[in-house]
């Protein structure tokens, strides 16, 4: 009992051959994103019931696409490798124009740029994904490797800000606390 029935408040925008404008319609020209499908699919229609391109046509086109997707892949893998510069670089002048003082700001700052390449180091494999490739074609060691060592280099700027804010344990008066005094057997009031 599912019968289609139109009511007066539908609009049928599919134009049939018999109706009026069909021709016109076909006439005009495809739309902006559309051309190369338009193109594709009077191709086909020409061959007929020919294949629109030859085995052959069909291998090199997919190896070029293939290919261009690897340098694609390769090169936005790269621009990842390469990201955590910008952002130490970005990092180190709010460190140097939040001062040496202990206060909220320049904590926050150094806390930052301890956190985010501890983050960035533990979670490589899983940043380094979606530019993994099943056919093996995009080399992913080298960036990985600059990725790392720009996030141990990052890492290394803000331990070093943090021993300038004397908040890390660096000089032998801060481990005062552990050293053991000795105990004097004799006093004496000659100098």
């Amino acid at each position: 009992m599912t019968s289609r029935t139109s009511s007066k408040w539908s609009l049928d925008l599919n134009i049939k051959e018999c109706e009026v404008g069909y021709t016109t319609i076909q006439n005009l020209p495809a739309p902006l994103g559309m051309r190369r499908v338009a193109a594709l699919e009077k191709k086909s229609q020409s061959n007929g019931k020919n294949k629109l391109f030859s085995s052959e046509e069909m291998t090199t086109k997919e190896k070029t696409r293939s290919a261009a997707i690897a340098r694609k892949k390769q090169s936005m893998a790269m621009g990842l490798a390469t990201s955590p510069g910008k952002s130490m670089l970005m990092n180190g002048f709010m460190m140097y124009m939040s001062g040496s003082n202990l206060n909220m700001w320049s904590i926050n700052v150094t806390g930052m740029s301890i956190m985010t390449p501890l983050k960035n180091i533990f979670g490589l494999s899983s940043q380094f994904k979606k530019y993994e490739d099943k056919g093996g074609k995009v080399e992913l060691q080298m960036p990985k490797i600059i990725f790392l060592v720009l996030n141990i280099l990052w890492l290394c700027v803000g331990l070093y800000r943090m021993s300038k804010m004397r908040l890390l344990p660096t000089v032998s008066a801060d481990w005062s606390g552990r050293v053991v005094w000795k105990e004097l057997m004799e006093v004496s009031s000659i100098p």
